[in-house]
C-alpha cells in the first residue's frame, strides 16, 4: 500500500507546507494509483482507509488537499472498474456469439471462464420484440431465420433510416443488460448467458435450471411493448446443445408467426410436428395443392374457408365455439364447411379426413399459400 500512495503523502506534506493544493498532473498520478490498486484487486474501503490513515501523520492535515487527492485516487478507481466490467462484458458478448454460430475455436478455453460446463445440458430462450413482428422467411432446414427485433438483418425495413437503428440497438443492449443484471443477481454469473443476436434477445441457461426460463419471460413481459413472443429451444448437451437449443427456438417463434398462434411463450418441444411437415416440402406442397387449390375457386377467395377450418379444428369440432371465435353465426359455420366438402371432398366430420385437411391447412400455413404458390 506505500507504493500505490507514495505520491499522495507527498502532495499532502507539501500542502502542509506551502498551502498550495495539488495540480492537474499530481492528480492524475493520484489517479492512476487509484486504478492499479483496483487491477490489484484492493477494495475501495482499504484504499480509502489507507489514504486517510497516511494523512493523519500529516500535520497539520490539510483537508481541502485530502478532499481532492482521496477524491482522484477514487475516480481511478472506479474508472479502472468500470473498464474491466466493458471489457469483461465485451469478451461474455463475444463468446455467447460465438457459441451460437458454433465456432469450436477456443471454446473450451473459454468456457470454463464464463461457467459453460461442456458436459451439461443447455436450454435457450429467444425473446423477439413486437418491432418486425411478422417478418419471418422458412428457411431451407425445415425452420425459420427471424427477421426484426433490435437490430440487423433488415428488421428495420421501414422503420426510419440508420439513426434510428443505431439508437434501438442501443436500447437492445441496455434492455439485455438490464435482464442479464437482474437474472446473474438471482441465479450467479455462471448460470446465465444473455446477448443480443439478429435482433433477438438470447438467454442461455443449464437445463436443470428451468426457473431461469420464467425469470426471463417474466422481464420480458415488464420490458417489452405488447407483441413480443419467447421461444423456448428444447434441452441439448453440450456448446453443440447450445447451437441446436438457439435454432429451435427461433424456430418455434417463427412458426407462431407463421400459423398465427396466440400463445406468446412458444416451446420448441410443443411444435415438433411442424418441421417434420417441412422436411419432405415436396410432399407437403403436393398435399396442400392436390386437397385446398379447389377453395382458390369460392367466391371471396380460400382465406374465409381456411379461416373457418382452423377455429374448427381449434375448438375440437365444436361449431358453435369455432363460431365465437371467429364473431360469425353457428349456422354462418355449418355454410362454410358444407362449402368446403363440396369443393375439396374432405369433411371435418370424417376422422381420417378431418386428419388430412388439418395437415393440409397446417402446410399451406407454412408455405404461406396462397400468396406463395406451391411449386
Amino acid at each position: 500500500m506505500d507504493e500505490l500512495l507514495g505520491g499522495h503523502l507527498r502532495m499532502l506534506r507539501e500542502a502542509a507546507a506551502t498551502g498550495r493544493l495539488p495540480g492537474r498532473a499530481e492528480l492524475d498520478d493520484c489517479r492512476a494509483a487509484g486504478a492499479l490498486a483496483a487491477e490489484r484487486g484492493v477494495s475501495v474501503r482499504a484504499l480509502v482507509e489507507a489514504a486517510l490513515a497516511t494523512a493523519e501523520s500529516v500535520t497539520p492535515t490539510p483537508l481541502p488537499a485530502l478532499r481532492r487527492t482521496v477524491s482522484a485516487l477514487m475516480e481511478g478507481y472506479e474508472n479502472a472498474q468500470r473498464a474491466a466490467l466493458r471489457r469483461e462484458e465485451t469478451a461474455r458478448r463475444k463468446f455467447v456469439d460465438d457459441l451460437l454460430q458454433g465456432r469450436a475455436d477456443r471454446l473450451a478455453e473459454q468456457a470454463e471462464h464464463f461457467g459453460l460446463r461442456m458436459a451439461e445440458t443447455y436450454v435457450v430462450a429467444v425473446a423477439r420484440p413486437a418491432t418486425g413482428a411478422a417478418a419471418a422467411v422458412a428457411s431451407g432446414d425445415g425452420g425459420f431465420e427471424g427477421r426484426g427485433g433490435f437490430e440487423g438483418r433488415g428488421g428495420f425495413e421501414g422503420h426510419g433510416g440508420e439513426e434510428e437503428v443505431r439508437g434501438l440497438a442501443g436500447e437492445a443492449e441496455g434492455t439485455a443488460r438490464r435482464i442479464e443484471e437482474a437474472l446473474v443477481a438471482r441465479f450467479g454469473s455462471h448460470n446465465v448467458l444473455v446477448t443480443v443476436r439478429d435482433g433477438m434477445l438470447v438467454c442461455v441457461a443449464p437445463g436443470s435450471l428451468g426457473v431461469v426460463n420464467g425469470e426471463f419471460t417474466h422481464h420480458v413481459r415488464q420490458m417489452f411493448a405488447p407483441g413480443w413472443r419467447v421461444g423456448l429451444g428444447r434441452a441439448h448437451r453440450g456448446p453443440g446443445g447450445v447451437v441446436t437449443s438457439y435454432r429451435e427456438g427461433i424456430n418455434a417463434i417463427g412458426f407462431g408467426d407463421r400459423l398465427g398462434l396466440r400463445a406468446p411463450v412458444l416451446k420448441a418441444a410443443d411444435l415438433l410436428v411442424f418441421p417434420v411437415l417441412l422436411r419432405d416440402r415436396a410432399a407437403i406442397e403436393d398435399l396442400v395443392t392436390s386437397v385446398l387449390s379447389p377453395l382458390l375457386e369460392a367466391r371471396g377467395g380460400p382465406e374465409p374457408l381456411l379461416a373457418t377450418l382452423e377455429a374448427v379444428f381449434a375448438s375440437q369440432g365444436n361449431q358453435t365455439a369455432a363460431a365465437r371465435r371467429l364473431d360469425i353465426s353457428t349456422r354462418a359455420v355449418t355454410y362454410r364447411l358444407e362449402r368446403i366438402r363440396r369443393l375439396t371432398g374432405f369433411s371435418p366430420d370424417d376422422p381420417t379426413q378431418r386428419f388430412t385437411l388439418e395437415t393440409a391447412v397446417l402446410g399451406a400455413r407454412l408455405l404461406d399459400w396462397p400468396a406463395q404458390p406451391a411449386h
